[in-house]
């Protein structure tokens, strides 16, 4: 099965879906003026990847940003995930934050009530970074 790898852009974000790891990393700003042609084909991915899982897999979100139709995308990622995580897969999440952004934080907050998937909620100091 084919990684998926994307540079990010000033709309697009970073993408790094590694099936022999289980590494799957999203960061950056999402605003793609069409989100479907973006995110199907990692939901594509994911559904092949769910067929033959790695024993541990892991999302990383590092958003600073993302619309409405994005979180729809994101949702639907985790959503994926969900079903791998109950039938048995050990799926961890972290979600990046910063500080001060409290919008970013209370949506991390929102998909931990959504989603049976532990996520972990991950403060960044924008100092630090």
């Amino acid at each position: 099965m084919e990684n998926i790898v994307i540079s990010g852009t000033s709309k697009t974000p970073e993408v790094n879906f590694d099936s022999t790891t289980g590494k799957l990393d999203i960061s950056g700003r999402s605003i793609p003026e069409n989100s479907y042609q973006f995110y199907e084909p990692l939901l594509t991915w994911l559904d092949t990847y769910s067929t033959t899982p790695q024993k541990n897999t892991l999302l990383t979100f590092k958003l600073d940003y993302f619309n409405t139709s994005s979180s729809m995308y994101i949702l639907g990622i985790l959503k994926k995930l969900e079903k791998l995580h109950v039938a048995g897969s050990k799926i961890e999440v972290k979600w990046f934050y910063d500080s001060d952004d409290e919008d970013m934080f209370q949506t991390g907050e929102d998909l931990k009530q959504i989603v049976k998937v532990p996520i972990d909620m991950v403060e960044i100091d924008q100092e630090e970074a």
